[in-house]
């Protein structure tokens, strides 16, 4: 009878210490004891996750690859299966990928992420079934390290935090197609290792005042395209902010104004691939960047995160089905499609009407400078409709070829195919194809330095039928693949964040030979006596160009461009086209 009734206190002793209450005491986080005031640092928040780990086998915790900083990203995985195998995982159950930290001082993601995987732990939230978290807890470590309590001069807390540069003082959410860090060759590993069918990165705002601690930056759902494109905008997207409103978190779109105010309209953010939503749409994951407010109080904002996530996983969890069946239907579509956009721009055709919550603003002169200054009234509130320019038209599109060709002399690139799982082979014998050849026509380069970069824009090709003798070991890579997207982003030279873009094939853009213009005299006018079509074009052009006509050196050159001396590499893009 004494054994029983030992044995009956022991169970229920053991219960007692299952209880939520009792494990949220054990698993206070930093963020909590502070009483919503701090954040912690790098290392506490791996120890947290450590101990979690090795409390609860829902959570696994492991590190993959490098940072600049010298430490390596750790990935957290929540399965309430105990399963971590990726493999298995993603064709049972649906993945959330979670970034967070990429601008360390935006930390709210750091400690809303660790509230929710111990409240699932301590089963404090309901359990998903069908969905599996994945999660960076802080993506720049070397931001984090670097800590601070005054570089984030327009924002509320926390008292301290991390810097927006890298180890490298690389904006990270700048290099996801350059790669010019550790950390972003090594979250291509994580992305692809996960394969999530969501992704969340988790920042706070810059810009105007207003009512809301939450506003959402979901990827572009014209560029996304197709039914994936269209289920973000009409599905996911209304479904995230119903159930938020149902709990009293108004949510809005990212408000993208600076020195402006949001009620005189504005449009949706462009998540370009350089941007973390914009690389993980290449691979028609549903992409959403959280920005919470910057003025609103530190607590507001990291628990307004918390329930976002949870709402997102309760999204996931009742489509996971049809995301993944979109998913896969985007992968067979891109291969079959004939073209592909390039760019884009508003449409102005059609708009969406949001009943945004701001404050009144005034104009009035400023204390420091004198003049008229921005400043917005608390006391104030409105609710009124405001024109939001949501919708994007192509502006130019390419033929999607059935390969590229890269000689292999051009390899600089090869690493960021291979970190993206681009399949290619290589020549095994010298050969002769017919490809479509590009000549760059046009560009414009960024005057100041961008993120290590002189970059390139508004970038004009003219494209030629040519028999190339390519050799053996050249790269031969198929469009027929799951990274066609990333190819075209990357490979096409008009493409916004397209390698081109990027300053990777520069020395194209250097002639390596020119004349001497007292030798080439001679050269130009028997070129002139021997073409009559040139001579015509020659003569035309300096009717029509007077500063052509008053230039010796330019015509010169201009000849010297037309005849057989000039070198074939200037501005041959070296990368071509083999069209289906």
């Amino acid at each position: 009878m004494k054994n029983t009734i030992w044995l009956f206190c022991i169970l229920l002793l053991a219960a007692c210490s299952e209880n939520p209450e009792d494990k949220e005491k054990d698993f206070q986080t930093f963020f909590e004891t502070s009483n919503g005031l701090e954040t912690p640092t790098y290392q506490e928040v791996i120890s947290f996750y450590i101990k979690l780990a090795k409390e609860f086998p829902e959570i696994n915790v492991r590190t993959i690859g490098e940072t600049d900083s010298g430490f390596p990203l750790h990935l957290v995985t929540y399965n309430p299966d105990g399963d971590f195998n990726f493999k298995k995982i993603n064709k049972e159950k649906n993945v959330i990928l979670i970034n967070n930290g990429i601008h360390p001082g935006e930390s709210d993601g750091i400690d809303a992420t660790i509230l929710l995987y111990r409240d699932l732990a301590i089963k404090k939230i309901k359990t998903p079934k069908n969905t599996v978290l994945a999660t960076i807890p802080i993506y720049n470590i070397g931001g984090a390290l670097n800590r601070n309590s005054n570089s984030r001069t327009n924002q509320n807390g926390p008292k301290n935090y991390g810097f927006r540069g890298n180890a490298q003082n690389y904006d990270l959410n700048r290099d996801f197609i350059k790669s010019d860090t550790k950390n972003a060759k090594t979250f291509a590993t994580i992305f692809h290792l996960t394969n999530p069918d969501v992704f969340i990165d988790n920042h706070v705002s810059n810009g105007a005042d207003y009512q809301y601690t939450l506003t959402h930056l979901f990827t572009q759902h014209n560029k996304l395209g197709g039914k994936l494109g269209n289920y973000l905008h009409t599905e996911m997207m209304p479904s995230l902010e119903t159930a938020l409103e149902k709990i009293n978190w108004d949510i809005t779109p990212y408000v993208n104004v600076f020195n402006s105010t949001p009620e005189k309209g504005f449009s949706q953010f462009m998540d370009y691939p350089r941007y973390s939503t914009g690389y993980t749409t290449l691979w028609n994951t549903l992409g959403m960047m959280v920005e919470t407010h910057m003025l609103k109080p530190y607590k507001k904002r990291v628990m307004g995160t918390y329930y976002l996530l949870q709402k997102m996983i309760d999204i996931t969890e009742r489509d996971g089905q049809k995301i993944k069946e979109l998913r896969n239907e985007a992968f067979v579509t891109h291969k079959l499609n004939e073209t592909y956009p390039l760019h884009f721009t508003i449409d102005t055709t059609q708009t969406s009407i949001l009943n945004f919550k701001g404050y009144e603003a005034d104009r009035i002169p400023s204390e420091v400078t004198g003049l008229q200054r921005l400043k917005y009234d608390k006391t104030r509130p409105f609710t009124r409709e405001v024109i939001y320019k949501n919708h994007m038209k192509v502006t130019n599109s390419v033929t999607i070829p059935s390969a590229y060709i890269i000689p292999k002399g051009w390899h600089k690139i090869m690493p960021l195919l291979n970190a993206n799982n681009i399949e290619y082979k290589t020549l095994e014998k010298d050969t002769i194809i017919k490809v479509e050849s590009y000549k760059i026509e046009n560009y414009q380069t960024r005057k100041n330095a961008y993120e290590g970069h002189y970059p390139h824009n508004n970038t004009k090709v003219s494209p030629t039928i040519e028999n190339i003798q390519f050799r053996k070991g050249d790269f031969y890579i198929s469009t027929n693949q799951r990274g066609i997207r990333y190819l075209l982003e990357t490979l096409e030279p008009e493409a916004i964040d397209s390698f081109f873009n990027w300053n990777f094939f520069d020395t194209i853009l250097q002639q390596k030979e020119g004349f001497s213009p007292y030798v080439f005299e001679d050269v130009a006018a028997k070129l002139l006596k021997n073409n009559p079509v040139l001579k015509a074009d020659f003569d035309q052009l300096k009717t029509e160009d007077e500063n052509f006509a008053n230039n010796w050196y330019a015509q010169l050159d201009w000849l010297h461009k037309k005849s057989e001396h000039y070198e074939k590499a200037h501005l041959q893009y070296p990368v071509y086209r083999v069209l289906k």
